[in-house]
Order: C-alpha cells, then structure tokens, then sequence
C-alpha cells in the first residue's frame, strides 16, 4: 500500500486549517498557503496544486486579496479523512492491479479470471482502509481521539 505525499500532506494542511478553526471559532481570518507551508514544512507550490484540487472537491473555500487565503468550507467534524484524500486526488491502491479492470501484473498463466493469487487480501486490506479513513474527521484527529479507537479495537 502507498500513500503518496500528496495525500499525507493534503491531510496536514486541511488538519492545519482546522486547528484555526477550533482556536479562533468558526469566523476565523483566512489562512495562507505559505503561512500552512511554512508551519508543515512543505512546498508552497506542492501545496499550490492540493489546494486547486481541494476547492474544486469543496472542502475549502478561497478569498483574494488582502486578508486572503483559505478557509474550511464545512466544520471540522463535518469532513472525513477519505474526502480529503481523494479531494486531493489520492487514490487509495493496495493491490498491484491496473486501473480500469486490466488483469493483475502477476497473473497465472492458468488464472482465468485474470486476479494474482493474493489479490483478494490485498483488495480487502484496501476496503478496510477506506473504511477506517471514512471514519475519522479532522475534529478527530486534532481531538487526538484516535489511539482510543485503536485500543478499543484491539
């Protein structure tokens, strides 16, 4: 399974835009990308491009000019993790299959539904991660309410 930095960094800088929320109520000031890059340590132009995909998805809200910047579009309970994930454009693989049905890479030459022998557990696997990524909110995961649901589980 990968989860590239486009995706790790989208959920930084929406978790970042959150905490503004929580700190300053739902009227905060707008936020800027280099004001989120330069507290998370990433790229302005990285940032630049997940937030066009962002605010085209909704889940942010953009204003020019002075006081400028983004803006949650929904509160922070409201916007699950897989939202911000494939906002961002994050898709979520954890077999080796090709997009759009192709067979699997390492197919048996007498496989004839064209699915390597361990696709099942890794399709399976990637089911329970969208699953888990659904049901955590940004409110969860700066509330740091996650071990909870960790220990609980086990």
């Amino acid at each position: 399974m990968q989860i590239t930095a486009r995706g790790r960094y989208a959920v930084m800088a929406m978790a970042d835009l959150a905490g503004c929320v929580l700190a300053g109520g739902e009227g905060c000031r707008a936020v800027t990308l280099a004001e989120i890059a330069e507290r998370q340590g990433i790229s302005l132009a990285f940032l630049e491009q997940i937030f066009c995909r962002l605010r085209q998805t909704g889940l942010v809200s953009a204003s020019r000019g002075p006081g400028g910047g983004y803006r949650l579009a929904r509160p922070p309970a409201d916007i699950r993790i897989i939202e911000i994930m494939r906002g961002a454009g994050e898709p979520i693989r954890t077999t080796r299959c090709n997009p759009g049905g192709e067979p699997c890479m390492k197919v048996l030459a007498d496989d004839s539904d064209g699915r390597c022998q361990t696709h099942d557990l890794w399709a399976a696997l990637g089911r329970e991660i969208e699953r888990f990524l659904a049901s955590v909110t940004l409110a969860d995961v700066l509330g740091r309410r996650l071990g909870a649901q960790e220990e609980a589980a086990v």
